[in-house]
């Protein structure tokens, strides 16, 4: 699965993710002092997650939600997005 970034000092990054749910937060395991990303939608295709957007935790919800659109991530998975869980 693909993780892509929204905002922050990795905007419009991408790294490949490891298992089969993406973590809520990336990284997961950042310590206390550390911004972390929050997971924000999942991609999937086939049953399988093919991508999770993962935005800077000071953005608002609408901004995010406009970038993923821009960006056309679903098309460009060809997937079906979903709200994260939260």
């Amino acid at each position: 699965m693909r993780a892509l970034f929204v905002g922050g000092t990795v905007d419009n990054s991408e790294l490949d993710l490891e298992g089969d749910a993406p973590p809520l937060r990336y990284p997961p395991d950042s310590g206390g002092r550390v911004t972390r990303y929050r997971l924000h939608e999942i991609g999937q295709r086939d049953g399988q997650t093919a991508y999770a957007v993962y935005a800077a935790p000071d953005m608002p919800t609408r901004e995010v939600d406009r970038i993923v659109e821009e960006r056309a991530y679903a098309r460009r998975f060809e997937a079906q997005p979903r709200p994260a869980p939260h």
